[in-house]
């Protein structure tokens, strides 16, 4: 499985690193990807989603069902 938010979509960046004397060498920037059990209040179960952290703030405001509606997913296959 890539390593990409279910629910926003967040994925790696590039960019690089600069040392003191400038020189450049690429590097990844990750999400922060964390597996989280998130009670599914419709399905009335757990359902196991692998989250970046700020779609685990935004999960408490909008809810499980909103986002996953925004994001098309279907969570029968959680």
């Amino acid at each position: 499985m890539s390593r990409k938010c279910m629910l926003t979509g967040r994925k790696a960046n590039n960019g690089y690193a600069i040392s003191h004397s400038h020189r450049r060498t690429k590097k990844v920037q990750e999400a922060n990807l964390q597996w989280k059990r998130v009670w599914w209040e419709e399905g009335n179960r757990w359902v196991r989603l692998k989250l970046s952290t700020k779609a685990i703030k935004t999960l408490n405001l909008k809810g499980l069902s909103a986002m996953a509606k925004a994001a098309g997913i279907n969570l029968n296959h959680y």
